[in-house]
C-alpha cells in the first residue's frame, strides 16, 4: 500500500542542521514549543537509556519564544534541529521530520515524557522478535507513579457519550476509550497508543505514511493507528517499562476556563470532527454531534435547576457552541481550519 498522498507545507522551516554519525538503530523524534524547562532533562534520560543503540535525534522546534533553540544549539550540538518559524502543529511537525530519519524504527517522544533507563532495550528487543508489531506504547505513569491512559480503544460516538454522560456503568460491555477495570501489567493488542511515546517501524511509515496533516493537534495518532491496523499491523501495549509523563498530570482536574484553554477546546473538537467525517462517514460525523447535543443540553438543564451543576452547565453550553461553529468552519468536518 502507498502512502496517502498528503502535502505537507516545509514553508515554515527556517534552518536545518544535520550531523551524520552513520546508520542508526533509531530515530527520536520530538516536538518543541516553549518546553526550554524540560529539555535538558528528558535528553538526560533518552541518553541514559541508549545504551548500545545508535540513535539519531532530531527535534522540531514549532517557533519557541523561550531560549529553547538556542539551548538546544549550546548543550546539545548533536541534536539534528529542524528550526520552523511558524507553529505548524503536532502532526505536522513530526511529518517535517520524516525526510530527516535514517533509522529502523521511529520513536515520536514528548517532551514532557521521560524514558526508563531500560525502555529503549526493552521495547526495540520486543518489536525485533515480533515482526507484525508495528507500533508499540509502553506503560505512562505520572511523576506521583499514578497510572495514566497507555492502552485504548477507538472512540465512537457511542463510547464518548457514555463516558461523558456517565451512563457507562448501563452498558458494561461497551469498550470505554480507557479502560483501566485491569491491572495493565500484560502485554495487550490494542486499538491505539498515546503519542507521548509513539515507537513506530519505519516499514510503517514507508507503508501508510506518518500522520495526516489535517489535524493540527489531537486525534493524529489515533488516526495513524487505525491506519497500521487496517494495513495488516499490530499496535501493541508493552507494560514491562514505564515512561513517566508530567504533561497528564494538570488535566487530572478540570481547572478554569481561561481563553488558552478554550482555544485548546476548539482545536480538539475540530480534530474530533474531521477524525469522525474521515473514518466514519457523515452518518459517523451526524452521531458524534446529535449525542454530544444530547448530553451538552442535558446538562444545560440540570444547571438552570441545581445551582452546584452550574459550572459544568457552562463549560457543557460552551462546548456545545463550539462544536456547531467547528461544524461550520470546518465544512462538516470536511477541512480543517488551521
Amino acid at each position: 500500500m502507498a502512502p496517502p498522498e498528503h502535502t505537507d507545507s516545509f514553508a515554515g522551516i527556517d534552518r536545518v542542521n544535520v550531523p551524520d554519525h552513520g546508520r542508526p538503530d533509531v530515530t527520536v523524534v520530538f516536538v518543541n514549543y516553549n518546553t526550554a524547562n524540560l529539555l535538558e532533562r528528558m535528553l538526560a534520560s533518552l541518553d541514559a537509556a541508549a545504551g548500545n543503540f545508535n540513535v539519531q535525534t532530531i527535534v522540531v522546534d514549532n517557533a519557541s519564544r523561550d531560549d529553547s533553540v538556542a539551548l538546544l544549539k549550546k548543550r546539545f550540538p548533536d541534536v539534528q534541529l529542524v528550526e520552523n518559524t511558524v507553529n505548524v502543529g503536532f502532526g505536522r511537525a513530526n511529518n517535517q521530520a520524516v525526510r530527516f530519519v535514517r533509522g529502523r524504527y521511529v520513536l515520536l517522544l514528548n517532551t514532557d515524557a521521560f524514558v526508563s533507563q531500560d525502555t529503549l532495550d526493552k521495547t526495540i528487543g520486543y518489536m525485533e522478535t515480533h515482526p507484525r508489531c508495528g507500533i508499540l506504547g509502553v506503560k505512562l505513569v505520572g511523576e506521583d507513579g499514578s497510572l495514566q491512559p497507555s492502552c485504548r480503544y477507538f472512540p465512537t460516538p457511542w463510547n464518548i457519550f457514555l463516558m461523558v454522560t456517565g451512563l457507562s456503568r448501563v452498558f458494561p460491555k461497551v469498550h470505554l476509550i480507557d479502560d483501566f477495570s485491569w491491572d495493565h501489567a500484560s502485554i495487550r493488542n490494542c486499538d491505539w497508543v498515546p503519542g507521548c511515546f509513539y515507537l513506530v517501524r519505519k516499514t510503517v511509515i514507508d507503508r501508510v505514511g506518518l500522520f495526516d496533516p489535517r489535524y493540527f493537534l489531537y486525534y493524529e495518532e489515533v488516526d495513524h493507528c487505525r491506519a497500521a491496523r487496517r494495513d495488516g499491523w499490530e499496535v501493541t501495549y508493552y507494560p514491562f517499562t514505564e515512561v513517566v509523563h508530567i504533561g497528564g498530570e494538570s488535566a487530572k482536574s478540570l481547572g478554569s476556563l481561561t481563553s488558552a484553554s478554550r482555544q485548546l477546546s476548539a482545536i480538539q473538537i475540530e480534530s474530533e470532527l474531521l477524525y469522525f467525517r474521515k473514518n466514519h462517514g457523515l452518518s459517523g460525523l451526524l452521531s458524534m454531534v446529535i449525542l454530544a447535543t444530547c448530553s451538552d443540553t442535558f446538562t444545560v438543564f440540570k444547571g438552570v435547576f441545581r445551582h452546584t451543576d452550574r459550572t459544568r452547565a457552562n463549560m457543557a453550553w460552551r462546548h456545545l457552541r463550539t462544536v456547531f461553529r467547528s461544524l461550520v468552519v470546518t465544512r462538516m468536518g470536511t477541512r480543517p481550519t488551521r
